[in-house]
């Protein structure tokens, strides 16, 4: 194992220190709780947004501090969930006034800390907390880390897009029903070309030998639907492309479009995730699926995993618009 690290019992607090050196207009960092914040708090009044996870998918979520998206992220170790502390010290931090929208993929760990903080904060402070569960792996139902579908590639926009709302100063569950529905309209699919290495262990998480890939695999390492071969890229696009369109809802009213999310898992170049893109584009063209708008990078990844995967949301106009809307952070950035 070769990684850039000083040693691994420190690797989380050690990047959460370079991400505050490298973004001090954007970001602050509360090292002791571990927890991402931003350097210009919102004005009193707005609803406030945390999310987090285990470390190991970045830019998800601290990257995703900023305008137009997180007010907050909990750094949990490497594939493990923050624990309830750091999510009551950043509910406490980001509180405006409005209450506080907790963003929760769909882990046991996850759920159950963020579960656990909402009722601490509503006990001992008095903050309203919301929280939403984001489920749209469509690979399995259950798996190792949950009961139930997986949350992956739809958190991001859910973040967006619940983030855009809040900034609109939106009440508490205006701000949760929206993002309720993103999560609702959209569902995810990934594959792996290989494993990923934490670095505690020193070695692959799993066994993936040269010749095959596995479809369906979670953020963590989790098994999928199964291995077969690996094949070119037009391939794995249907493979991908073919399951998510076959779950996808239907339009709540007029038709916008999808939001397609072509999101590498960390190993992968982009002139790979480009392809695949192009390779998507078309066969979404060919299902008389239009295109909306389009993401393409890593932005929930799995440490060094080669890989990708694809996110479609069926998306409203109130959607597009929110999603258009201006976003600053360390991984997200664009005007309106």
């Amino acid at each position: 194992m070769k990684k850039l690290i000083n040693a691994t019992d420190s690797i989380v607090t050690d990047s959460l220190r370079g991400m505050a050196a490298a973004h001090p207009e954007q970001l602050r960092v509360d090292l002791e709780n571990r927890v991402v914040l931003r350097r210009h708090p919102k004005e009193e009044g707005k609803v406030a947004i945390v999310s987090g996870g285990g470390s190991g998918h970045e830019p998800l979520h601290g990257g995703f501090v900023g305008l137009g998206m997180l007010d907050a992220a909990c750094a949990g170790e490497i594939f493990t969930s923050p624990v309830p502390d750091q999510i009551v010290a950043a509910t406490r931090q980001v509180d405006r006034g409005a209450g506080v929208l907790h963003l929760v993929k769909n882990y046991t760990g996850d759920v159950m800390n963020f579960e656990m903080a909402a009722e601490i904060v509503d006990m001992e402070s008095g903050i309203k907390v919301a929280s939403v569960v984001t489920n749209d792996d469509v690979a399995v139902e259950d798996s190792l880390y949950t009961a139930g579908r997986r949350g992956v590639g739809v958190t991001v926009l859910v973040e967006k897009i619940a983030g855009a709302a809040a900034e609109e100063g939106r009440a508490l569950d205006e701000v949760a029903d929206i993002a309720s529905r993103v999560n609702a309209a959209g569902r995810s699919m990934g594959m792996a070309l290989t494993s990923c290495t934490v670095p505690a262990n020193g070695k692959p998480s799993f066994d993936l030998p040269e010749d095959e890939m596995e479809i369906g695999i979670g953020i963590h390492g989790e098994p999928g639907r199964h291995r077969e071969k690996v094949a070119p890229a037009s391939e794995i696009a249907e493979r991908l492309v073919s399951p998510v369109l076959a779950e996808l809802p239907d339009a709540a009213g007029p038709d916008e479009g999808v939001i397609a999310f072509v999101n590498g898992m960390g190993g992968s170049p982009l002139l790979e995730l480009y392809l695949m893109y192009g390779e998507v584009a078309q066969r979404l063209e060919d299902a008389g699926v239009r295109v909306a708008r389009s993401l393409v990078g890593n932005y929930i990844t799995s440490l060094d995993m080669a890989g990708c995967s694809l996110t479609l949301l069926r998306a409203d106009a109130e959607m597009l618009r929110l999603w258009d809307a201006p976003v600053s952070t360390p991984g997200l950035r664009w005007e309106a």
